[in-house]
């Protein structure tokens, strides 16, 4: 129940159901402090397919950490997910120190702590003991935001100089607010502080649901919103584009409520976003194949005003 909601109601969705958290959970890593992490999922059910959360970089000490995004992580988790959170090496909070070697983006280490998760979920579920047995590990989906968006587009195979930093385990990905092309469509000053987002995301080939806000006028560049959709241009894998409408990088709230990461707290944009990346997911790891279609079908009527989605010409 919540009152705030009017269009996206008539977006579908399972209803909730009660949920376990387990944090932190904690997995060593070579050479380096263990890699924090939070797991969320249903308290009951088995075969749950699991989703892996990149936080981004926002001004938030806490949001970017495993304690973030609990309005899309809660809700994945009431409706059939497992949900999984590290606490990033470029953590302002709870990430590696200011003056070691990549910071304080962390870029690549990054990308390799989620692999470290992958390469340990047994030890993850061991960590969580009422999940254990009951997740999926051939069902994996990831999805980052802004910044988390760049590493899951990696993960997904966008490359960065020709090197290759996709895992095959991972089989649908989605793109929340991702940074778009690097290089000259970046400003001059942007383009030299961040050269790890020219990445090339034509070598991009797996499933991919790329959404975006459409007043999100990202600083990195004078192109505006549509900077953001590049994936969904340039990658094979990147089916669909979901068009959040009068929302900015936050997408209505999916950092937090009342973080300073949404500039724009809109409860019903919000609602819509949460719903429609669960059907998309639903839909992509074999949860319910026909989610996604359920879930367009409504923007094509009530739910119109909050969304448009366009289909790759690919």
């Amino acid at each position: 129940m919540n009152n705030l909601i009017d269009l996206a109601k008539h977006i579908p969705t399972p209803e909730a159901t009660l949920t376990v958290a387990f944090t932190p959970i904690r997995l060593p890593v070579p050479g380096r402090q263990p890699l924090e992490l939070r797991l969320t999922a249903p308290a009951t059910g088995g075969n749950l397919p699991i989703v892996l959360l990149s936080h981004g970089f926002g001004p938030s000490n806490y949001i970017p950490s495993k304690d973030g995004y609990a309005p899309l992580a809660q809700f994945w988790a009431e409706r059939g997910f497992a949900v999984i959170q590290p606490t990033h090496a470029s953590s302002r909070v709870g990430g590696l120190p200011s003056d070691a070697p990549g910071a304080p983006f962390f870029w690549r280490e990054r990308v390799e702590e989620i692999k470290a998760i992958l390469n340990q979920l047994p030890d993850v579920e061991r960590q969580a003991p009422s999940v254990a047995g009951r997740m999926d590990h051939s069902r994996i989906g990831a999805a980052g935001h802004s910044f988390g968006g760049h590493t899951v587009g990696l993960l997904l195979g966008a490359q960065l100089n020709g090197e290759d930093f996709s895992d095959p385990r991972i089989s649908a990905g989605i793109l929340l607010a991702a940074p778009g092309r690097g290089g000259k469509d970046m400003t001059e000053e942007n383009a030299a502080r961040f050269p790890f987002f020219d990445v090339d995301f034509s070598t991009l080939t797996t499933r991919s649901l790329v959404v975006c806000g459409d007043t999100d006028d990202p600083h990195f560049t004078t192109r505006g919103p549509e900077w953001h959709a590049d994936a969904f241009h340039d990658a094979p894998g990147a089916e669909t584009l979901l068009m959040m409408h009068a929302v900015g990088h936050g997408l209505g709230g999916i950092a937090g409520l009342d973080a300073k990461e949404t500039e724009i707290e809109a409860p019903d944009a919000l609602e819509a976003t949460k719903r429609l990346t669960l059907a998309w997911l639903q839909t992509m790891l074999g949860a319910d194949e026909a989610a996604w279609t359920s879930a367009c079908l409504a923007l094509e009527d009530k739910a119109a005003a909050l969304a448009d989605v366009t289909l790759s010409q690919h």
